[in-house]
């Protein structure tokens, strides 16, 4: 069984171990937040299963590295922020999963970080993934995946229209869910409520694909309440933001050959997740009622854990580990 250090407790990583226990595909030897809140607490507070002796750590300078094989890292979307965590534990040589989303394609925003810890994996023997439901998987590694059955490719689209009424908090909160016009344009100049990933998703689908992109454009808008709405984060008067819709278009020639929506809001009519690849053969896969993302992020992350040990040292994306797949307890890498 995987020996994992953990690396940010917050409602997300909460999830991620409870799931790694239930499914009894690893269990955590050490666990590391830097909130003065969480220090010094027993971890089977939050998560049952875990051993009653493991204390929560406030840094990786205290952790015991014989005893872990790998590391799983939720803190933050903003890969420079997370660097100096991706530097400490590619220095021990460990294998590194994350659910950074600017680490799914880090060369969109930070060529030279991601020179610089490609190096440093190669050097120290370690792995580093970004990966998550998405993105890291339904707009740009399933595209990808899907397009294994084409003779030719033109063009890609991925649509994501999700119902956020059961994700976390943390996540409603993101979309801007409860705000109202002024509040949702004031957060988006600030850079605190976006879909963090579409960038990164169409230049994964783009580099892989081999479809040339000469200049791309992102866009964002509020989805707004038709109706008097309940959310996790309270109650939404009609009228009030519900969520939001951004999309993101790559062009070649004028002519645009990668389309990406993503729509999430409280409240959502007939959400779905579709990937269309335009080509020979046009081949268009929907999933109705759409992946839950919570459910999911937990999902791929622990599924790609063996994925990710067998790879060889360096810098990955979900083009370069073999082909995940779900993982019972006792699956053998």
């Amino acid at each position: 069984m995987l020996r994992i250090l953990h690396v940010g407790l917050g409602p997300l990583g909460i999830r991620i171990l409870n799931d790694l226990h239930e499914r009894e595909v690893g269990h955590v030897v050490a666990a590391v937040d830097n909130a003065p809140a969480l220090a010094g607490q027993y971890l089977h507070q939050y998560v049952p299963k875990a051993s009653p002796a493991i204390r929560i750590q406030h840094s990786l300078e205290t952790v015991d590295w014989s005893v872990v094989d790998l590391a799983i890292v939720t803190t933050s979307s903003d890969l420079a922020k997370c660097a100096d965590t991706f530097r400490h534990l590619l220095s021990k040589g460990k294998a590194v999963v994350s659910t950074c989303e600017e680490l799914v394609y880090p060369w969109l925003r930070h060529v030279a970080l991601a020179e610089e810890l490609e190096e440093l994996a190669k050097r120290s023997g370690g792995r580093l993934l970004g990966t998550g439901v998405n993105p890291g998987y339904l707009m740009d590694a399933l595209p990808a995946f899907v397009s294994s059955v084409s003779k030719s490719v033109r063009g890609v689209a991925c649509y994501r229209v999700q119902d956020a009424s059961a994700r976390r908090i943390p996540f409603q909160q993101k979309i801007g869910a409860g705000l109202d016009d002024a509040g949702f344009a004031a957060k988006v100049r600030e850079g605190t409520l976006r879909h963090v990933g579409l960038g990164e998703s169409l230049h994964f689908i783009a580099h892989y694909l081999g479809l040339p992109i000469e200049r791309w454009e992102e866009d964002i808008e509020p989805v707004h309440a038709t109706r008097d709405l309940q959310s996790g984060v309270g109650a939404i008067p009609r009228g009030r933001i519900a969520g939001v819709r951004q999309v993101a278009k790559g062009y070649f020639d004028e002519r645009e050959v990668v389309h990406l929506e993503f729509q999430a809001a409280i409240g959502q009519h007939d959400p779905y997740d579709r990937v269309l690849v335009e080509g020979e053969p046009r081949v268009d896969v929907v999933i109705p009622g759409g992946v839950h993302g919570d459910i999911a992020t937990s999902s791929i992350v622990i599924n790609t854990l063996p994925r990710v040990l067998e790879a060889k040292p360096g810098l990955h994306t979900m083009a370069t580990i073999a082909p995940p797949f779900f993982v019972r307890a006792g699956t053998k890498r």
